[in-house]
Parts: C-alpha cells; sequence; structure tokens
C-alpha cells in the first residue's frame, strides 16, 4: 500500500528506515523526554499529596497513570501492583504509536505486525514467567484441566490457545489500525477540508480503544497465569 508522503524520509540517513522502526524509535524518543520532563517537574513540586492548582504535565500525568492503576487494580486485584510497571508502560507506547496516524506526515508503528508482534511476545513471556515464578512447576497443572483423565486432550487445546494469543493480539491491533488509516487518508483525499477533522476524533477514539483492549486482554492473561486457584 502506498503510504504517501512521510517526514522522516526527508532525513538523510533515516530514509532508509522502515516506517515503523521510525515511528517506534521517535515514540520511546518522545516517551523518554516526558519522563525526564515530568522527573524534573516533579521535583519541584512543593507536595506530592495536594494536586497542583491548574493543569500541568506532573497533574496530567497524575490523572492518566491513577485512572490506569485503578484499572489495573479492578482486574488483578492488590497483586496488580507489581506488574503496573509493565501494564502502564504498555498501554502508554502502544496509544503514542497509534496516535502517530493523527498526524499528517507520521505513520503509525502499530499498522505494521512487526511493532505488534515484539508487544505481543513481551506480554507472552512476561505471563508464563510469571506463571512458573508464581507457581513454579505447579504452573503446568494450568494446561492439564480440572480432570485427570482429560489432560491429554486439555494440553493440546491449552497449548494451543496460548500459542493463539500473541497472534489475536497482534493480528487484532494491526487489522484496527490499518483500518483506521486507510479510511482518514480516503476520506482526507476525498475532501481535504473541514471533514477529515470528524474523522482526526474517530482515529483518536480507535486509538485509545485499541491500546485499551490490547492492555486489557494483557491483564487477563497475567491474572490467570499468576491465579492462585488452579
Amino acid at each position: 500500500m502506498d503510504h504517501g508522503f512521510q517526514w522522516y524520509l526527508l532525513i538523510p540517513g533515516l530514509n532508509k528506515l522502515p516506517h515503523w522502526v521510525f515511528g517506534a524509535a521517535l515514540v520511546s524518543c518522545i516517551l523518554t523526554l516526558l519522563s525526564i520532563l515530568f522527573h524534573k517537574a516533579l521535583q519541584k513540586r512543593q507536595s506530592i499529596v495536594i494536586p497542583d492548582k491548574k493543569l500541568t504535565l506532573v497533574s496530567f500525568f497524575d490523572i492518566a497513570i491513577e485512572k490506569l492503576f485503578a484499572l489495573c487494580e479492578s482486574v488483578m486485584g492488590h497483586e496488580g501492583k507489581k506488574y503496573f510497571p509493565l501494564i502502564g508502560a504498555l498501554f502508554i507506547y502502544i496509544f503514542m504509536c497509534n496516535s502517530l496516524s493523527l498526524i499528517p506526515g507520521f505513520l503509525p508503528p502499530t499498522d505494521n505486525l512487526n511493532t505488534n508482534v515484539a508487544c505481543a511476545l513481551s506480554v507472552f513471556i512476561f505471563y508464563n514467567y510469571q506463571g512458573f515464578k508464581t507457581h513454579g512447576l505447579g504452573y503446568l497443572k494450568h494446561f492439564m484441566g480440572p480432570i485427570w483423565w482429560l489432560a491429554p486432550i486439555m494440553i493440546v487445546i491449552e497449548l494451543v490457545s496460548h500459542l493463539v494469543r500473541p497472534a489475536s493480539l497482534s493480528i487484532r491491533l494491526f487489522g484496527n489500525i490499518s483500518g483506521d488509516h486507510m479510511v482518514l487518508s480516503i476520506f482526507s483525499g476525498l475532501v481535504p477540508i473541514g471533514v477529515p477533522v470528524v474523522f482526526l476524533f474517530l482515529g483518536l477514539f480507535v486509538s485509545f480503544i485499541q491500546a485499551f483492549v490490547f492492555t486489557l486482554l494483557s491483564m487477563v492473561y497475567i491474572s490467570l497465569a499468576t491465579a492462585h486457584d488452579h
């Protein structure tokens, strides 16, 4: 598919990079810069407990992280606190990647399976690692089902189910973000004034929802792997 004009192609040395590599690196740099600014702003703050009187970088991050943390606890319980650094980073990173499609001359890294598979495999490896860390070899009982004589069938079903999860996460995100970007490009080309604004808001909504769904499913997978009622 022709992606049209892209700003980074004008920069010598970067024009040979695939757009998803450049986009992923750009989002990482933006988040790193925001983290440094947030840390410096937090150091200047007189009180961590008392919020700022007006909307600032610190107060904006406070609200966003508080809501995300509340969601994490509601899905995973009090154990969610341990996994929140991954969950929070995953949501913010995917949302920022998705949102690049709203800026003319930029493409979202998540409209390519390479980026999505990397995120999905990170979740896959992490929740299985946490499962073994929590239960030891007893984690393997999770694949055998509740009845011992059904174990041979359940092992096959569970293995297929677990192996499909990274593909499901990756393809769902890829399909929705690619479709949204395609719709925005088509209507922007047909009616360049006025109409694209509606689809920009729709694109922002889709970017949020897809990051939310990816993160929510990741929380569910971690919860199932670390639950104590196997």
